[in-house]
């Protein structure tokens, strides 16, 4: 594969974008590079010290843009409107094609101030930035939509923090993913009623992310394809257990690609009412309520494009979203079960007696998966199975049991106790070990389920 740089975002012109200089850091060490992830854009044979030539003083990538550019957005935070917010602490360093043809962005986390930091720093901490390396990756093996982590360099600088201990290290991280246009950059627009700009992002979205023209019904047509996106994500995260924790409609893309980690969790146990942030205390963003915030989010897309189009065909778009998360957690938790689909008669009551049987059984959810892989449950499974094991009987397997994985004792998983684990020695000892262990394994787990 070789680097085939892009400038789209350029086409849209400086009313969507502020150019930003980036945060001129004491110091460049390397601490994660995602040679996978740099693989699929031409990027994987630079040098160490190109790579922190270009992730860490963003000395930008030949043929891509010439300065990083910071994209105004506004957005829903917790049902509350902001039009204060903004790349804040983080801006668009260069666009390019993977090796499925598809246009990506490298983005940045902890990059610096921008027009938007407000009160902010623009930084990241060191253990955000691991965290977002584990999450990504987990997420990558359970075959969630995601943005990738492709770089972690460690920056030199003490940052202060109220909800860790101060002062702690710092970091700039670098994650490719599948366009950071925003719900919130369309509600951006509508709130300053600029009905040329949503035309315009339309068209762009439908030519860069879709492959189609715009035209009389691009509108509607653009909020079908992000409906149906935004459920499968929804269906995926179900299936893996993952709680995002901040699903606010500046944290949606219109590609349905999950992306900027904080406080995320995965789910011990099928509890709906788990939250991943501290701060959530009605629940909003709990688990099992992902598939309704995401749906809420897209009606704000909807009513964002109502400005430039009529209501009954975006209704309809809508509509689209329901049978479309149905059929993506049916598909996502066969996918994880190891199972081929038999069809929707027979698929979507196998997974609501599996979701009954979780539910009320308090099964840990990584064990169950494991221990289920391919169809064969164990018979130390209690009676709360009994449907499920009965309807499993009709299934065929999509893979063995063949890879090394499935003959260990322990399912791979990423609960916060490892999670802390796995920061503790970095934090005490500069021991980043522990960290490159689990990557290494989660990567064999995500081997294991392809």
């Amino acid at each position: 594969m070789h680097f085939t740089p892009q400038q789209p975002i350029l086409e849209l012109g400086d009313a969507f974008y502020d150019p930003v200089t980036p945060a001129n850091f004491p110091k460049t060490v390397l601490r994660f590079r995602n040679d996978r992830a740099a693989a699929s854009v031409g990027l994987d044979t630079l040098s160490d010290d190109a790579w922190r030539a270009h992730f860490g003083r963003f000395v930008p990538l030949e043929g891509a843009q010439p300065q990083p550019l910071a994209l105004r957005y506004h957005g829903h935070q917790f049902r509350v409107y902001n039009p204060e917010i903004g790349d804040g602490r983080g801006f668009l360093f260069a666009q390019m094609r993977d090796d499925a043809g598809r246009l990506m962005d490298l983005g940045t986390k902890g990059s610096g101030q921008t027009p938007y930091s407000r009160f902010g720093d623009g930084r990241l901490t060191l253990k955000g930035a691991v965290r977002e390396i584990l999450a990504t990756e987990m997420l990558e093996a359970l075959g969630v939509h995601t943005s990738r982590t492709f770089s972690v360099i460690e920056t030199g600088e003490e940052l202060h923090r109220n909800d860790e201990p101060s002062p702690t290290r710092s970091a700039v991280l670098v994650r490719l993913n599948h366009g950071h246009i925003r719900i919130g950059t369309f509600q951006r627009l509508a709130y300053d009623h600029d009905t040329e700009g949503l035309a315009k992002l339309t068209a762009y979205v439908l030519r860069h992310y879709y492959g189609e023209d715009a035209g009389d019904d691009a509108p509607q047509r653009l909020l079908a394809y992000v409906a149906r996106r935004t459920a499968a994500l929804a269906g995926q995260f179900m299936a893996a257990g993952f709680v995002h924790g901040v699903l606010n409609s500046d944290n949606i893309n219109v590609t349905g690609e999950s992306f900027d980690y904080g406080p995320w969790r995965f789910t011990p146990s099928w509890a709906p009412a788990f939250t991943a942030a501290y701060f959530d205390q009605s629940g909003l963003y709990a688990y099992g309520r992902q598939p309704e915030a995401i749906y809420w989010d897209v009606m704000q897309l909807a009513t964002s494009l109502r400005l430039i189009a009529e209501e009954a065909p975006l209704i309809e778009a809508l509509e689209g979203y329901a049978p479309a998360y149905h059929e993506a957690v049916t598909a996502a938790i066969l996918w994880r079960l190891g199972l081929l689909p038999r069809g929707a008669e027979h698929d979507r009551p196998l997974v609501q007696s599996l979701e009954r049987a979780l539910s009320t059984s308090g099964c840990p959810l990584d064990r169950f998966y494991f221990d289920a892989f391919g169809g064969q449950l164990p018979p130390d499974y209690g009676e709360a199975f009994d449907p499920f094991r009965a309807q499993l009987a009709g299934y065929a397997p999509r893979k063995s049991r063949e890879h090394p994985y499935w003959s260990g004792d322990h399912p791979c998983a990423m609960l916060i106790d490892e999670v802390e684990a796995i920061w503790s020695p970095i934090a005490a000892a500069d021991d980043w070990q522990p960290l490159h262990d689990k990557v290494a394994a989660v990567r064999r787990f995500g081997e294991a389920l392809a």
